[in-house]
């Protein structure tokens, strides 16, 4: 049983980490990144086996965690503000050319995040031809050119 309540303590700690990190921190996987992952879960596995570190405890705590996950997705079905939560929603971030600073600062988002998601799917150079910018829930830009007039 202690098992299942460290996998489930953990889980919910690592939630909550993962959603206030923000967005952008899983949307593209850099270096330092994965480094910080492979620490996190190095740091996360004694408080999750304890003492024991048999293969049924290990056992347990993957089922546990798993469940949670399940658990936690029928929840997501059934309430739009569990879900919201969890996954938050999406934020317009530009609109017609010009960056909404405040959000911009509250997704931790750059302009350079933005053009660079800007030149690769649209070959936009230019705020001002990006006519909304949408940071999406998986962290990702989507892009909204402008209409090219004429």
């Amino acid at each position: 049983m202690d098992a299942v309540l460290r996998a489930t303590v953990v889980y919910f700690f690592l939630l909550l980490v993962f959603r206030i990190a923000g967005r952008r921190m899983l949307s593209e996987t850099t270096t330092f990144d994965l480094v910080l992952l492979l620490i996190v879960a190095e740091a996360t596995q004694q408080g999750l086996l304890g003492n024991d570190s048999s293969i049924t405890n290990a056992f347990l705590v993957i089922i546990t965690l798993i469940g949670m996950e399940i658990a936690l997705t029928a929840l997501k079905h059934r309430s739009a503000g569990i879900e919201k939560w969890i996954d938050g929603v999406p934020s317009i971030i530009i609109e017609d050319g010009r960056p909404l600073k405040d959000r911009m600062e509250k997704a931790r988002v750059y302009e350079q995040d933005i053009l660079s998601a800007a030149r690769t799917g649209y070959g936009l150079e230019r705020m001002d031809q990006i006519k909304y910018a949408v940071l999406e829930r998986n962290g990702s830009i989507s892009i909204i050119p402008k209409q090219s007039s004429g």
